[in-house]
């Protein structure tokens, strides 16, 4: 099932996509939240009720979805975290290339930093270094702390596709990353979440890639993470309790923009980023300029 969040009739609300067109899950149940984190949190990351709710729908409740003003998958999560430095290859082609990480590397984002799908990433005043980042993003279902490997993803509700946008020249400003990982709109997150019983188990096995103006950019295999998706969350909550709609990127491939060669290559005004990956689906942004 995929669950998208859109704007309708003056506020939040929540669909399930079926071909070209989506689901009001708020036509058929006015009084469903708009945002997934609150319905993952009532219904203990069981999403079956929604799955029942599309399919009794009557036909007033579809919409198309070209034309619809999507929103986050999760228009308010308590948490963003993220996962640098796991795909090896990516690893040697930035400054971390002779310190191969043991553990996994962990920093957060904000809302603020975040568009959906179809909106607008922002290069923003102070630096031309807006560079492009494929990852998979995992969003939690079920309150969890202390994970296993045996049960770690029975707390995951499903995977989305993120455009983890970092301006570099702040991200190299200092040893930690949160400034230049958190300009305003320089991130997207979509187009929609698909749950994680359609896919494969721990989101392993995906080709994930990034295309600028249609050209591959990065193009890799979550099989390759050097910390898969059970040792992320099994590392992370020795620590942190996660809790319905958090959401976690979890790294990029090699081939982002700084490392190419001969020239660095960023993103600009008139630019399209697009991020692939294969069982959930495109999430496009157009690059604009800060006003």
């Amino acid at each position: 099932m995929k669950i998208a969040g859109f704007e309708a009739d003056g506020g939040l609300r929540l669909g399930v996509v079926e071909g070209d067109s989506l689901i009001d899950l708020q036509a058929i149940d006015p009084n469903l939240p708009g945002d997934l984190a609150t319905v993952l949190e009532a219904m203990n990351g069981n999403l079956k009720p929604l799955a029942d709710m599309a399919k009794r729908a009557p036909a007033a409740a579809r919409r198309p979805l070209e034309g619809l003003t999507f929103g986050l998958p999760v228009a308010r999560p308590g948490k963003i975290l993220c996962l640098g430095l796991n795909y090896l290859e990516h690893v040697k082609e930035g400054s971390q290339r002779d310190n191969i990480p043991k553990f996994p590397t962990i920093f957060m984002r904000c809302l603020t930093s975040m568009v959906p799908h179809g909106e607008p990433i922002l290069r923003p005043k102070v630096s031309e270094q807006l560079d492009y980042e494929a990852e998979m993003m995992l969003v939690v279902g079920k309150r969890a702390k202390h994970l296993t490997m045996e049960n770690a993803t029975a707390c995951i509700a499903g995977y989305s596709c993120a455009n983890e946008g970092s301006v570099r020249e702040f991200q190299r400003k200092t040893t930690q990353w949160d400034m230049g990982k958190n300009f305003d709109r320089t991130g997207g997150f979509g187009p929609w979440m698909v749950t994680a019983d359609e896919l494969p188990e721990a989101g392993k096995g995906l080709k994930i890639e990034s295309r600028l103006n249609g050209q591959v950019m990065q193009s890799d295999n979550t099989d390759n993470m050097m910390f898969p998706v059970r040792e992320l969350l099994v590392y992370v909550t020795q620590g942190m309790t996660l809790e319905p709609g958090d959401v976690i990127f979890t790294g990029t491939p090699s081939g982002v923009g700084h490392a190419r060669k001969p020239n660095p290559v960023w993103m600009k005004a008139g630019d399209v980023c697009e991020i692939v990956i294969e069982g959930i689906g495109v999430l496009r942004n157009p690059i604009e300029n800060e006003k």
